[in-house]
């Protein structure tokens, strides 16, 4: 089972949306819907996990504030500074959600 992070994205509501109307009109059932939505759910994780290739790194000027809960970090970050390369990013404030994909279980992944 995959991590639904990803359902959030603009590419992910979009979809949601989609299945939400195909619904409405009776094209497809809603047990259809959720295996799409698990499917995507699938192929986005593997995709990044496959065929992302860039490198990134963080500077961060304040740990605001953490935490780690059903296996799941979330950090909130105040002054921080990517870079990628050249290239140099600041931002005020930034939320990391880090989970670990290879110890998902299926009542995680349904949150």
């Amino acid at each position: 089972m995959s991590y639904q992070l990803y359902r959030n994205t603009t590419l992910g509501n979009t979809l949601q949306e989609s299945l939400d109307e195909l619904i409405q009109y009776g094209q497809i059932t809603p047990q259809l819907a959720i295996k799409v939505l698990l499917q995507f759910d699938k192929s986005i994780n593997t995709a990044l996990a496959t065929r992302v290739r860039s490198r990134l790194t963080f500077k961060a000027g304040k740990l605001n504030t953490y935490r780690f809960c059903d296996n799941v970090w979330t950090f909130m970050l105040n002054d921080v500074e990517f870079r990628e390369v050249q290239e140099v990013a600041k931002v005020d404030k930034v939320k990391i959600v880090a989970c670990d994909g290879k110890n998902v279980n299926e009542e995680t992944a349904r949150r």
